[in-house]
């Protein structure tokens, strides 16, 4: 089992920046692919950032350029950097460990974290 702890949500001003923190411990590996999904209330979650291993990073359109994602493996960390909010990015930010082993997928979540952008 992996579990996944989300830290640094809040509120803040449109225009403004939050930094979100997952920390993972348990059956880790270093091959996972970690990502921030979000959901907002009445819509579906959705991928909002992964990053690779190897540092290889994806973006959903709306972040990109306002995002970043990192991770610290000897951390066992991964970041999302958010720069530049929009009220459209409030929403509950989840934590995703995604492993393929054999062929067969896993995915693990956090339990979420809240992010308001509201004057």
């Amino acid at each position: 089992q992996v579990r996944l702890v989300e830290s640094g949500g809040g509120l803040v001003q449109p225009g403004g920046s939050l930094r979100l923190s997952c920390v993972a411990s348990g059956k880790i590996f270093s091959f996972d692919v970690m990502g921030w999904f979000r959901q907002a209330p009445g819509k579906e979650r959705e991928l909002v950032a992964q990053i690779s291993n190897g540092g290889r990073t994806n973006y959903a359109d709306s972040v990109k350029g306002r995002f970043t994602i990192s991770r610290d493996n000897a951390k066992n960390t991964v970041y999302l950097q958010m720069n530049s909010l929009k009220p459209e990015d409030t929403a509950v930010y989840y934590c995703n460990s995604h492993r393929v082993v054999m062929g067969v997928s896993s995915d693990y979540w956090g339990q979420g974290t809240q992010v308001t952008v509201s004057s």
